[in-house]
């Protein structure tokens, strides 16, 4: 196929998310002619590019909480556009975790100033 003359939805299928007629098809439980259709001009079904970005990890989840992140190879893109690695984000949850005693005595001061205003309202 030419690709001054590819339809977009071959170029989503091929080139964004790296399917061939037989994989998206398997994917989808569609026919390998349905795809053809689709490789035609037919409209693609939502619930189907979805199954496919998803397989190749364009989207991780549908969600509002989740938009703008995206798998790039072994990196988790964040919505501001770096990349992290499983390291870094083990990393990272391991050190919110940690309590420091500066932290806990400050924390035991506002929950004491807390309740002092409770009984106070």
């Amino acid at each position: 196929m030419k690709y001054n003359k590819m339809h977009k939805n071959v170029f989503f299928r091929e080139i964004e998310c790296g399917l061939s007629r037989e994989e998206t098809a398997k994917l989808c439980f569609k026919s390998v002619n349905q795809v053809m259709l689709w490789d035609r001009g037919a409209k693609i079904p939502p619930e189907c590019k979805r199954l496919m970005r998803m397989n190749k990890q364009r989207e991780l989840n549908h969600r509002d909480e989740w938009k703008g992140f995206s798998m790039r190879g072994e990196y988790l893109i964040i919505p501001n556009g770096r990349g992290i690695t499983s390291r870094q984000l083990l990393t990272a949850l391991s050190l919110l975790e940690i309590n420091s005693e500066l932290e806990i005595r400050t924390t035991s001061k506002l929950i004491k100033l807390a309740r002092s205003l409770s009984k106070l309202l």
